[in-house]
């Protein structure tokens, strides 16, 4: 049965599109017809946007600033656990009693809108009157230019992940030069920003379009680094080293996000203890994330490692294989993806890593692949693989008294239905 705030969401759902149509004059009308100017709301604005790595920098960034004793409020994408997981205010998550008093609001108003834009106006809503907040972080959408998070004109930081080719169908482009246009462009000309690790070709084009931005400061990723030095890792910049340890993160490209968000917190002139100290309380739901516990766990014998992970790039299928090579234990998995995802390109960046792969629907995903075609993508990519009905008839066809490693994969949708039944 739905929670009540799944019921509502779904609401929201029917009565506005969850197609996406990149377009800001939607919001801002509705922003002009209220009178409200999100220029005046108090506190800092800080803007993550990126293809990749987007969660590990906010999630960091904002353990650090709440162990800082900071007020602090996030807007995230999508929603893991539940839908009200996307806004965070102070200490606790928006309550079910203030997300619907905002939807029915939106609702009410009769405004025309997408479902994100109508998500990001329940959390512009919400901060607003709000007084005593030190940082806002706000997690951009699939771009940019038109997404409806691009609403401040002079943010304190504007972070930058990393870039790849997602979404080229989204924005009906060819090239990674067309992808960086759509995300750094439309930069503020009025913020420090800050671009985390990238593939030197993408981060000369990124550069090339910032050179006539003439904002505060631009902090390129030669500016700062992040190496691996046996179990913990080594962040270097201008300040100096920090040893960092975090057992929850389990990626080079999570710590690529992770160093990013320290980056930005020593520049905000945290010190180097409270630094430290927030970074093993981070938690990252469906990123390479151990299922120690729940009510799945009941259908796996004590001897399986579960692991799921949301991983549905293929910069981001390279850091899961790098973790997974690590294992010294037979791995199956259990994969689903939307079809806009490369399906086959994907499933090839783990040849040879699975001793079986246990293909499903995501389900209420009316753009994921169906599990029998999926089971046959991984056929002729030379896996042995079976298709199954839902995630719990896959781990019943997997489990057994064999040590070995269970991974489910290939999208953030599937990693949520399961971690919402577990």
């Amino acid at each position: 049965m739905n929670s009540k705030s799944e019921i509502f969401y779904n609401k929201l759902q029917r009565k506005f599109t969850r197609k996406i149509d990149l377009n800001l004059s939607r919001i801002k009308s509705f922003l002009k017809k209220e009178n409200i100017d999100v220029n005046k709301i108090k506190g800092e604005i800080i803007q993550i946007l990126g293809s990749d790595g987007k969660n590990a920098t906010l999630s960091s960034l904002f353990s650090i600033l709440l162990n800082n004793r900071k007020k602090v409020t996030t807007y995230t994408s999508p929603s893991i656990i539940s839908p009200l997981d996307r806004i965070f205010i102070k200490n606790k998550f928006i309550s079910l009693k203030n997300f619907k008093k905002k939807g029915n609001y939106l609702i009410n108003s009769k405004t025309k809108l997408t479902l994100f834009e109508a998500l990001t106006l329940i959390y512009v809503l919400t901060i607003k009157n709000l007084k005593d907040i030190n940082y806002h972080i706000i997690e951009a959408g699939a771009g940019f230019s038109k997404d409806s998070t691009n609403l401040w004109s002079s943010p304190k930081i504007q972070a930058i992940t990393n870039i790849n080719k997602q979404h080229l169908d989204l924005f009906k482009v060819k090239t990674i030069k067309d992808i960086c246009k759509i995300k750094v462009a439309s930069l503020s000309q009025k913020t420090n920003i800050y671009v985390g690790k990238q593939d030197p070709k993408v981060l000369k084009i990124i550069k090339k379009i910032l050179k006539t931005n003439p904002s505060k400061k631009i902090y390129y990723g030669k500016d700062f680094k992040i190496s691996k030095d046996n179990k913990s890792y080594i962040f270097k910049d201008k300040k100096g080293k920090l040893r960092l340890k975090a057992n929850q993160i389990h990626s080079e490209g999570l710590w690529e996000g992770v160093a990013l968000a320290v980056k930005i917190a020593r520049d905000l002139n945290i010190k180097n203890k409270i630094i430290v100290k927030a970074l093993p309380k981070i938690h990252m739901h469906g990123r390479i994330e151990y299922i120690y516990k729940g009510k799945l766990r009941k259908y796996l014998h004590k001897s399986e490692t579960l692991i799921i992970d949301g991983a549905h790039s293929m910069k981001s299928a390279l850091n899961l294989k790098k973790h997974l090579l690590k294992i010294k234990q037979p791995i199956y998995g259990i994969f689903g993806i939307q079809n806009n995802r490369f399906p086959s390109l994907f499933i090839k960046q783990f040849k040879g890593m699975f001793r079986k792969i246990i293909t499903v629907k995501i389900p209420s995903s009316p753009n994921s692949v169906s599990a029998e075609k999926l089971k046959n993508i991984c056929k002729k990519n030379n896996f042995y693989s079976d298709s199954s009905s839902n995630i719990l008839e896959a781990i019943k066809k997997i489990s057994s008294k064999e040590k070995k490693t269970i991974i489910i994969f290939g999208s953030l949708y599937l990693a949520s239905s399961y971690l919402k039944k577990n």
